[in-house]
């Protein structure tokens, strides 16, 4: 397993970010910290010199695992079951726009909070229904070029769509596409798993990326989780991708970052 931390390539609301903007300093950081990668979260690809992202993380020897799209949902509204069948169709080209970057970088795709969550009116099964049908053809689309998407269960404060690893399990048989996984995140499973290596095993081998914070979503280390006990259970089922940190910037983003990678590699 390698360690990665999520870098936001502009300004954005959500919190749970400790890096964001001036790309050029902020992964120069990363690489010196020893991180192997360097998860991005990009909220359209038109806005992004990738020329430039793929040369400066290249000239760093790191490695980007995953790209991050909920910018999308918080920056824009874009949602892949908003009742507008025009928002719908630009969530889902939002997505489709990723795929030469993440292709070029060789990395997968995130599916978090651009599902969005059920508008007023709208039945829970029709979001669903929503959901497996965007994200089928999202999945189509990238399946010739080998780029895969993961899709991460959620604490039902964020969303009412795919809480946990069962739910998220029986999307991918929806959905029906090799290239569709799941994310696991262990703030979200610290809410909604009765136990977080259980659902480690039942998943296996559709677990593509994972996201770490503690269960304050503070860095690990800064709560009550059992990060030995969760690598232990990953290593155990065969995971070899990536833990890439996803946390608040507390006390201060550095001290954040630093303190992750000095607990994540002592462990």
């Amino acid at each position: 397993m390698k360690l990665s931390i999520v870098l936001s390539t502009h300004a954005a609301q959500f919190q749970a970010v400790a890096l964001k903007g001036d790309f050029a300093a902020s992964v120069a950081k990363v690489a010196a910290w020893g991180f192997d990668g360097v998860e991005v979260a990009i909220r359209d690809p038109a806005l992004v010199d990738s020329d430039e992202l793929a040369r400066l993380v290249s000239g760093l020897d790191l490695i980007v695992p995953a790209i991050g799209t909920g910018q999308a949902w918080g920056e824009e509204g874009l949602s892949l079951t908003s009742d507008d069948e025009e928002v719908r169709a630009r969530a889902i080209e939002r997505i489709r726009s990723h795929v030469p970057l993440a292709a070029r970088l060789d990395a997968m795709i995130i599916l978090g909070l651009i599902r969005g969550v059920t508008p007023e009116g709208q039945t829970h099964q029709q979001s669903m229904t929503y959901l497996v049908e965007a994200i089928r053809e999202c999945a189509n689309v990238a399946a010739e070029t080998g780029v895969r998407f993961a899709l991460e269960p959620m604490n039902r404060y964020e969303t009412d769509l795919i809480h946990t690893v069962a739910e998220g399990m029986d999307l991918i048989e929806k959905v029906g596409a090799e290239n569709f996984g799941l994310l696991l995140d262990t703030f979200h499973m610290n809410i909604e798993e009765p136990s977080i290596e259980e659902s480690i095993r039942s998943c296996g081998d559709r677990i593509f990326h994972v996201h770490v914070a503690d269960s304050n979503r503070w860095h690990p280390g800064a709560g009550h989780l059992d990060f030995a006990a969760i690598l232990a259970t990953l290593q155990e089922v065969g995971y070899e991708g990536f833990i890439s940190g996803e946390f608040m910037p507390v006390p201060d983003p550095d001290t954040a970052a630093e303190r992750s990678i000095a607990f994540l590699r002592e462990l």
